[in-house]
Parts: C-alpha cells; structure tokens; sequence
C-alpha cells in the first residue's frame, strides 16, 4: 500500500508539474519544485520573467492556485517564484528558445539558432556547453547534429554538476528533439584540484603521495570553510 501511495504522489507531482509549464507556455518556466510544509503545499516556480509569472497584481498567481486546489486537490498551495539571474546557463531555457526559435522559422534554421545559442552561453563564461538537434533535418532522413564547445563532464559524480535537459519542437518536416548540457561558470567539481603555493611546497618537499593527498584535503576543508 506505502508503494502505491509514493507512486501515486509522484505521479501528481508530475502532472502539476506538467500543468504549470504549459499554462505559462514553453520558454517561460525552467523548473517546478514541490515541497511539503506543515502550513500546506509550497511550489517554487524557477523563471527568468517574474513579472510575466506574476501578472497584473498577482492576477496570474492568484489563477493559478485556485487551478491547484480545484483540479489537484491541494488544500493551501503557495506560489513562489525564483528568479533566474542567468538564463544562459539555464539549460532548459536554452533548450525551449531553440525549439521555440525551430517551430517559428522552420527546421531548416536549426544551425543558426542552435549556433546563435552556443555563443550567447559561451560568450556569459561558461565552462562548456553541447547542444543536440535530432531529427529529419535536412533531409528526409533523421540524423543527429552536435554543437559543442569547453570541457564537459559526461560520467562519474563529477557529471551531477552539468545541467541537462531536453525540449522538443514540432516542425512541418516532424518532430525535432533538443538535448542540451551546460557546465557553468563557478561550479566546483568533487575531482578538481587546484595548484596554489601549499601543494606546490609539498611537491618540493619529496612529499609522498598520501602526503600530498592530505594537503589536498586541508586545502579543501579550508575553503569550504570559508564559503560557509
């Protein structure tokens, strides 16, 4: 019974989930979070357009929460809104402005928009970037086009730090399918290691490997404290 109602919960999330994005329309939303407070239900909506979310007074907000308690059956949804301060590094964004940029000027655009795209991410200082267009483009084939650039890490934990996501749009030629994969600026990555002046004079020293990977860890810990 406990397996049944996690699915079923699950499965709600996701079609709210769905339900916001498409009342807001493609390329305005990048993330739905749920989180569940003694008070009731809070949605967290991330967006790089705030006041398009919001609307006239809160009009929209106040729309879409009786939408949740009506169709959904929450009893005290909370609407917030969490402004994307870089939308270029938002690999969702970026995948919608694509598809969106696809379905209004044709598929044969694909090259321009997903180039247009690349350098606007690798202009902001991104790390790397790789950018995915499949589908019957140009030809009556379907084929697989990749744009990229940087260092992007695909496996291992050091992969969790890359955001991904997926986008499709709809095209006379058929459907075209969007991958994107961004490695921002600033990410700290678990298997980064960083040469200063304290690693440099445990080298000089002859220091053993054990030695050496010790300093590495205070290194570490000292930084983490001083970000807290």
């Amino acid at each position: 019974m406990e397996e049944k109602k996690f699915v079923g919960v699950r499965k709600d999330e996701y079609n709210i989930k769905q339900f916001v994005k498409r009342m807001f329309g493609m390329g305005k939303v990048s993330k739905v979070r749920i989180e569940y407070t003694p008070v009731g239900e809070k949605i967290v909506v991330s967006t790089h357009k705030p006041g398009w979310i919001i609307g006239k007074r809160g009009e929209k907000i106040n729309e879409l929460t009786e939408v949740l308690k009506k169709r959904f059956k929450m009893e005290n949804p909370h609407v917030d809104i969490e402004e994307i301060m870089h939308p270029e590094f938002d690999a969702q964004l970026v995948a919608d402005d694509i598809a969106l940029t696809l379905e209004r000027f044709g598929a044969m655009k694909y090259k321009a928009s997903s180039y247009r795209a690349l350098g606007k991410i690798k202009n902001s200082g991104a790390l790397g970037a790789e950018l995915r267009v499949s589908g019957k483009l140009p030809s009556d084939r379907a084929r697989s086009w990749r744009f990229a650039f940087g260092y992007l890490k695909k496996t291992g934990d050091a992969a969790k730090v890359v955001d991904r996501a997926e986008a499709t749009a709809t095209t006379k030629q058929g459907v075209v399918g969007i991958k994107v994969a961004i490695l921002a600026p600033g990410v700290v990555m678990c298997d980064q290691i960083t040469v200063d002046e304290a690693l440099i004079e445990a080298v000089k020293k002859n220091a053993t490997f054990e030695e050496v990977e010790e300093t590495v860890k205070k290194i570490k810990k000292k930084r983490k404290v001083k970000k807290k």
